[in-house]
């Protein structure tokens, strides 16, 4: 079989960069008693039943063992108000929970206020595939507030425009 190419990883980023996303902060307790908490957007349905969602997270993460060690885990999907939240999330900076009002939920995991979306599970699984962790959760509680998800797309947060068709 002929040797195939390697993929150049900055056309691929920009392939996948056309596909939008919900933007989405995953929080777990830490065994600390704090909290550990990042931006996702590698956040995906699995199954409706059982009930499963799964979410991957960079090898190298100072999170892994964290979420790895973690029974539950909460997926915040963000409203569309909410960028400042994603940022703040996915920035190296230890006080990303510093006057955030968060309720608790299932297992201990962060609900984080003004969401569109709380999706909370049970740490189901955690496997190495390739330079990321794939969790998958069994979902054990969720509501919704109506409000509008924000959305990543091509580099940018976005909001959601008027339906069509």
């Amino acid at each position: 079989m002929p040797a195939r190419s390697p993929i150049d990883s900055r056309a691929l980023r920009q392939a996948l960069g056309c596909f939008p996303t919900g933007v989405t902060i995953v929080t777990a307790p830490a065994g600390d008693g704090a909290f550990v908490g990042l931006t996702v957007n590698s956040f995906n349905s699995l199954s409706l039943d059982p009930p499963l969602i799964l979410w991957s997270l960079a090898t190298r993460s100072s999170s892994r063992r964290a979420f790895e060690s973690a029974g539950h885990f909460a997926v915040n999907v963000l409203a569309d108000d909410q960028v400042a939240l994603s940022q703040r999330f996915s920035s190296q900076r230890p006080d990303k929970f510093d006057d955030l009002v968060v309720h608790a939920g299932l297992g201990g995991a962060p609900l984080i206020e003004g969401c569109s979306a709380h999706i909370e599970c049970r740490t189901q699984s955690a496997q190495v595939e390739g330079d990321h962790v794939l969790f998958i959760g069994r979902v054990e509680r969720v509501r919704s507030s109506g409000r509008p998800p924000l959305v990543f797309v091509g580099g940018r947060y976005r909001g959601l425009g008027a339906e069509l068709g």
